[in-house]
């Protein structure tokens, strides 16, 4: 998507540390963090929020993701939030899960 921030930093039109890549996703630190630890893992395919998801396979490619990167962070509790539609808070129109930790 033309204006989407999560696709320019995907392909680097805008700068951002990748904390974690795979060929799914990638995650980085959240410029507005909301908890001592605030990542978002966003998948390279743009899908608008959950409401738009073809293949649900992502989703547990995700999750698998979030794994690897809580121990490699070393985070042991958490929670993880999805924001889907403006009005339950989504700002960026591009699927993307937030850790939260403290």
């Amino acid at each position: 998507m033309n204006n989407c921030i999560f696709c320019k930093i995907l392909n680097k039109e805008i700068p951002s540390d990748f904390i974690y890549e795979d060929d799914i996703c990638f995650a980085i630190n959240d410029i507005n963090p909301k908890a001592k630890k605030h990542i978002l893992v966003i998948p390279k395919e743009h899908v608008e929020s959950l409401n738009e998801i073809k293949d649900y396979n992502l989703i547990k490619k995700l999750f698998e993701a979030i794994s690897k990167i809580n121990k490699q962070e070393n985070i042991k509790s958490f929670k993880t939030l999805i924001n889907t539609g403006k009005e339950a808070g989504q700002e960026v129109f591009h699927l993307h899960i937030h850790i939260l930790a403290d």
